[in-house]
């Protein structure tokens, strides 16, 4: 795989996400400001790699650090307080560490009110084979889209009597558009030759059966792209038989959730994959989507590399490619040489090493 090609996919949609400007300070501009959220467990460890990493390269970067509530904000419903979410519609940009939803009643899930509220209605996770780092496969390079914003994760259940709970999911005609046209827009920007639109319509044939026919009239307006489609549970099969056959694929909400942590898992895991959650008019939330490790927790032995490779998506999506470039390179040449890597790796080394590693590497 060449590096060119991990270039080309941690973008994560150049002319697509991409601001309409590019800000450095070698050009004398002033610093941009982007949310940080260093989120729970783990999250601050690599959350201060990352701020590491990104001031020795120089990335014009000022973080506003923003902290989840101790309490249930009643304006959110959730421990995502308004405060949190106005600093990332102020600033249209953020990257966001692990959170934790406590377990109990009354309020939802941190990652979900992110989404709705901010209407982040596609999640954008790169999935490839890393030069240097051996895998079960070599040559993955895929892309899964996933609706953001409805399907299962509408949030609305409710105990219908006593031991019988429906849950509802929601799938709109506005929604499938949305992702479906940003899914082709993607594969064009990116030089992509097929997007596979993923569903159980053969079951759920008005909800899914809705959402292939958005896509299938979006297709139709893109002849230079390959469309397919495929069930969900054969997907799951083709991606560990074959995983080379898929290029971009786009989902409702559940099965990307599903889909995308499989295509973690064939090149390496989730401490390595890159996310984005992008929504209208340019606003974007990058994201490591592993879990808080709170057995890690001031171990020096949390893996940064996913919320690293999330800032160098950010990075491109402010147009600030050449800081972007050096991250990435620096990044994966460490990873490559496999001398200073964290033990969920194969290495010995801790955080700090790890970081300290990436930091020389850059050119």
């Amino acid at each position: 795989m060449r590096k060119s090609a991990i270039s080309a996919i941690v973008r994560g949609g150049q002319d697509l996400l991409y601001a309409s400007s590019s800000r450095g300070y070698s050009s004398g501009v002033k610093p941009i400001t982007a949310t940080l959220f260093p989120g729970d467990g783990i999250g601050p460890e690599i959350a201060e790699s990352v701020k590491e990493i990104f001031k020795a390269a120089e990335a014009p970067i000022e973080w506003e650090e923003q902290h989840i509530g101790k309490e249930v904000d009643p304006r959110t419903n959730s421990f995502i307080t308004r405060e949190n979410l106005d600093s990332v519609l102020r600033n249209k940009i953020g990257l966001k560490g692990p959170m934790t939803t406590p377990i109990g009643k009354g309020f939802r899930s941190l990652n979900l009110t992110l989404r709705k509220e901010l209407q982040l209605y596609a999640n954008v996770r790169p999935c490839l084979s890393i030069p240097g780092y051996k895998t079960r496969y070599d040559d993955v390079n895929l892309v899964t889209i996933r609706e953001n914003t409805e399907g299962e994760y509408s949030g609305l259940e409710h105990e219908v009597v006593p031991g019988v709970v429906e849950s509802l999911k929601v799938i709109t005609k506005k929604a499938s558009d949305r992702v479906a046209e940003f899914a082709f827009k993607y594969a064009v920007a990116n030089g992509r030759k097929k997007v596979t639109a993923v569903h159980k319509a053969n079951i759920m044939k008005q909800s899914d059966g809705l959402f292939i026919k958005c896509c299938q009239e979006v297709a139709e307006k893109y002849p230079a792209i390959e469309y397919e489609e495929m069930i969900v549970d054969n997907t799951c099969m083709q991606l560990v038989s074959r995983p080379t056959q898929f290029d971009v694929m786009v989902m409702p909400n559940l099965y990307g959730d599903i889909i995308s942590d499989l295509s973690a898992g064939l090149i390496g895991g989730l401490g390595l994959t890159p996310s984005g959650n992008i929504g209208a008019d340019g606003l974007a939330l990058m994201e490591a989507v592993h879990g808080t490790a709170p057995d890690l927790v001031g171990k020096d032995a949390a893996n940064p590399t996913a919320l690293l490779l999330s800032g160098v998506m950010m990075l491109r999506h402010l147009n600030l490619t050449e800081h972007a470039d050096r991250i990435e390179k620096a990044t994966l040449g460490t990873i490559a040489a496999g001398k200073h890597l964290t033990k969920d790796l194969g290495g010995n080394s801790g955080t700090s090493d790890y970081t300290k590693a990436i930091i020389g590497n850059l050119k």
